[in-house]
């Protein structure tokens, strides 16, 4: 006669588990007339169910769990780690700020009655260079190791630190410090243009739209500008091109990453490099001139040689210091939010500049500094807005 196979289903056996194993059962009837064999498959309901039953316990014991860490069930109404780091962030974030404020008042000071930026400068690096192998002597941050690979990249990136620098004391030693950062917001423009032309990126729309009231802005500030110096807004301007070189030859030269050094080495190098660099330019250029003699005449313009040296030792602390905590800050956040931060960071350094040496500022010249500042701040929220795939 005919045989049939039937099989059993349920929602809790069609449950899919890998230890559930079917078990044949073979049940023979016979009477007068015929004998049928009806064979089914089915799955023991015993064993089945309590695996089941055991699977959604745990289940149940995780989420549990789950609601017992929230928050709300704990009574915390945030994390306390995050609140740490915050609070971290905020005080690195106002040590950067207010190191820079310093660094730029001092350096003023310095360069009004001691016109040599190319030594101050060599001096501020040689400064930063003894912070840096007292940091690596005691073991405040771990020595770099040097790869065959990382010559080249990193000593032309210490030359365009060099000469970014030496730029800047440039212009703040001929034009207001209000004046030298107003031109140093169109770092952004400079940046698009040599990620155009040296890795071929294109911008998006939001970005070109960003660089015009930077463009703009200072273009304003500049024909308005009471302290207007060619020398001075020539040297800002291209200290914009060396700083925004550097940062794109980082991406272009970058190394491996496993023989990369971090943000802290990486400028700590740079600043070593930039210090021997210059000892030979300062020489040539405006000879040796850290001598009584012209201690003497600086001391004659209103400063005496005891304020002028600690004021000098005081930039070069300062100086290294506000470039090591922004490199920091740059290893906890993104770089859309340094670039957030080092915009706010210009607008603190230009308002406490004007108040402090008092530079007149006229209602037009405050338009287009503002203008530049707002555009920074517009760019760096454009950069956060990726390009549609094509």
């Amino acid at each position: 006669m005919e045989s049939t196979a039937l099989t059993l289903s349920s929602p809790i056996l069609n449950h899919t588990n890998p230890h559930l194993k079917p078990r044949i059962h073979t049940y023979k009837s016979t009477n007068n007339l015929n004998t049928s064999v009806i064979a089914f498959r089915s799955y023991s309901i015993f064993n089945n169910s309590s695996l089941f039953f055991q699977n959604r316990a745990r289940y149940d014991l995780s989420v549990v769990r789950a609601a017992a860490s929230t928050p709300e069930a704990s009574g915390e109404s945030t994390n306390p780690a995050a609140i740490g780091r915050t609070l971290q962030l905020a005080a690195m974030f106002g040590t950067w700020y207010l190191l820079n404020i310093y660094f730029n008042i001092f350096n003023k000071q310095v360069l009004k009655v001691f016109p040599y930026p190319t030594t101050l400068t060599t001096f501020q690096f040689g400064c930063g260079s003894l912070m840096v192998f007292i940091m690596w002597t005691l073991k405040l941050h771990p020595r770099p190791k040097f790869y065959r690979s990382q010559i080249v990249p990193v000593l032309m990136l210490g030359v365009a630190h060099t000469m970014g620098n030496l730029l800047t004391n440039i212009s703040l030693g001929k034009v207001a410090v209000s004046f030298t950062h107003t031109i140093k917001a169109m770092e952004p423009f400079f940046t698009v243009v040599f990620s155009v032309l040296m890795l071929s990126e294109r911008p998006t729309l939001w970005v070109v739209a960003s660089l015009v009231p930077i463009v703009g802005g200072v273009a304003l500030a500049s024909f308005t500008e009471a302290s207007f110096n060619w020398i001075g807004f020539g040297s800002a301007m291209a200290s914009n091109v060396t700083n925004q070189s550097r940062n794109v030859l980082s991406k272009k030269f970058m190394v491996r990453k496993e023989e990369a050094l971090d943000n802290i080495n990486l400028f700590s190098v740079m600043t070593i490099i930039s210090f021997f660099l210059l000892i030979p330019f300062a020489l040539l250029l405006e000879g040796f001139k850290l001598t009584p003699e012209y201690l003497q005449f600086a001391a004659s313009q209103g400063v005496n040689v005891r304020d002028l040296c600690v004021r000098s030792v005081l930039t070069g602390i300062c100086f290294h210091s506000y470039q090591q905590v922004s490199y920091m800050i740059l290893q906890m956040v993104s770089p859309v939010t340094h670039a957030v931060g080092n915009c706010v960071k210009r607008v603190v350094v230009i308002v406490s500049s004007v108040i402090f040496f008092q530079t007149p500022v006229s209602p037009i010249n405050s338009l287009g500094t503002g203008l530049a500042l707002a555009g920074v701040f517009l760019y760096s929220r454009a950069k956060r807005i990726k390009p549609k795939a094509d």
